[in-house]
């Protein structure tokens, strides 16, 4: 019984770290095997500042994710260049109140470039995080992220949501309380800038399975209308600074030797990204989290743990 206890502990203390790792865009242990991998060289220009907060480049190496404490939270790995482009984040809840074609009329706090993009015919987000950064703002580090939101009318959107979220200065332990914003979605976002390793410009350089940091979103899974991350499905890919040219960094990842999208998923650029069509390209360009056997089972083992002491 002692023995019990004591693993019982052990559990709950490492269900704990998992609930409260910090948001600093930094690899936990926790995140485990990523979701999926790049497949291409970035078309957007390889990082090689190796700045916490600034880069020449951007890319996406991994997905991972992981359920702790109420929370979803995600790691892009890689870099998102410190120009303003964009990192867009689509999530499908599962509920069958998404859009497989974006409209944002009815996708509040979606920008209109948007209009008119048709994902995979399995995917149908619910939900978009746009996360963006440069320098110049009035921040110790003269850098400042900003973050924007949106979610479809079915799963409680209204016009009078706002997209804004807030910002931070890349880190703050991704706390969005600075330059205003409405933080509805209760998000908490940082970025560690530092990779110059992964894919580079011409292919997949060292290896996208070797980068650590990046891009760090953590979300209350209520905020997403569920109360488990299993089954929830994920796209991200880097687009440029005012939304309207699509790179071909895309996780899931495109078809290798895959070039920019643009606008058309052709690479021309048109204003929008409206006419990029994901079925045109072979392979899933979204993920799917799925259950982690081993942290189930030690959070299940810390409540069982739990529960026998109570009863003791």
């Amino acid at each position: 019984m002692k023995t019990f206890v004591f693993v019982g502990a052990a559990a709950l203390a490492l269900a704990a770290g998992m609930a409260n790792a910090q948001v600093n865009g930094q690899y936990k242990p926790a995140y485990g095997a990523p979701l999926a991998l790049q497949t291409n060289g970035t078309g957007f220009g390889n990082s090689t500042s190796g700045d916490a907060l600034f880069a020449n480049g951007s890319e996406l190496d991994g997905v991972y994710a992981y359920a702790a404490g109420g929370n979803l939270n995600l790691l892009l790995t890689g870099n998102l260049e410190s120009n303003y482009n964009k990192l867009s984040i689509f999530i499908d809840n599962g509920s069958g109140q998404g859009q497989n074609v974006l409209d944002n009329s009815t996708f509040f706090g979606l920008e209109g470039q948007f209009n008119g993009m048709k994902f995979d015919s399995g995917f149908s987000p619910t939900h978009h995080i746009s996360i963006t950064g440069g320098g110049g703002q009035s921040t110790p580090s003269g850098y400042g992220l900003f973050v924007n939101a949106g979610r479809t009318a079915g799963v409680g959107g209204n016009a009078m949501d706002g997209d804004y979220l807030g910002g931070n200065d890349g880190q703050n332990g991704g706390a969005l309380n600075l330059f205003g914003g409405n933080n509805w979605l209760g998000a908490l976002v940082a970025i560690n800038n530092s990779n110059t390793a992964g894919v580079d410009g011409s292919g997949l350089g060292t290896g996208p399975a070797g980068v650590l940091t990046g891009i760090e979103v953590q979300i209350p899974l209520a905020s997403l209308g569920v109360a488990s991350a299993n089954g929830l499905k994920i796209a991200a890919f880097v687009n440029g600074a005012n939304w309207d040219y699509l790179s071909n960094q895309v996780l899931g990842g495109l078809p290798a030797g895959t070039g920019n999208l643009g606008g058309d998923g052709a690479g021309n650029y048109n204003g929008s990204v409206g006419g990029i069509d994901f079925t045109q390209f072979a392979g899933n360009q979204y993920v799917t989290i799925v259950p982690t056997p081993g942290v189930v089972s030690v959070i299940g083992l810390a409540g069982l743990a739990a529960a026998r002491r109570r009863r003791a």
